[in-house]
């Protein structure tokens, strides 16, 4: 059902800023690239044209149906493939860029997901990443723990809006080298609001 209602949920959050953050995340790649939970192909329009292919896994069917008709408009080539963060196409080092966004929130393992991410990415590959992140405010930081402990991923596909990505990105070891944090103002998407854009290399 929420993969149904998802594309109509995430208007809201394009036009009130993931658009543009998009554009910013994916801004200068280069190269093969895979992307994680591709969803229904919000980033493919937003590929720059030094991305020379980009291996898009998406594990839900009806998403994955939505991603093949948006890889169909995009302006590099795109190929939509079933698949999970923790079993991902290509040999160690295939790829010189992984993206990830809104999708290590739900994944059952973060952990086995970004060992994933590193294995096929080649040294010195990036990991582009746009999540949304537990709140640094701690009234909104027990909020989203006791939603996550109870109903917030039974209604959102698996969705925790308490993980702190960033630091689960670090303790994979990656090197961070860029991250901000950006606000998504639309509240259909409360309380996963906070949310963190950067890049990160594979050492």
């Amino acid at each position: 059902m929420f993969a149904r209602l998802y594309p109509r949920i995430s208007r809201g959050a394009e036009s009130s800023g993931g658009a543009e953050h998009r554009r910013k995340l994916l801004a200068g790649l280069e190269g093969r690239v895979v992307e994680v939970g591709a969803g229904h192909g919000l980033n493919f329009e937003h590929y720059p044209a030094g991305v020379i292919e980009v291996i898009a896994v998406e594990p839900e069917p009806h998403l994955r149906g939505l991603a093949l008709e948006a890889a169909g408009r995009a302006g590099v080539p795109i190929e939509v493939r079933d698949g999970t963060a923790e079993a991902l196409p290509g040999e160690e080092g295939t790829f010189d860029a992984a993206v990830v966004s809104l999708v290590l929130c739900s994944v059952p393992d973060q952990s086995a997901a970004l060992r994933e991410i590193g294995r096929v990415l080649r040294p010195g590959g990036e990991l582009r990443f746009y999540e949304h992140v537990v709140a640094r405010q701690p009234t909104s930081a027990r909020i989203q723990r006791a939603l996550d402990a109870t109903i917030y991923p039974h209604l959102t596909g698996g969705c925790h809006c308490a993980r702190d990505t960033g630091a689960s990105i670090r303790q994979a070891g990656f090197e961070v080298r860029q991250e901000e944090r950006v606000i998504v103002k639309s509240g259909r998407l409360a309380p996963a609001v906070p949310h963190i854009l950067g890049v990160a290399l594979r050492v």
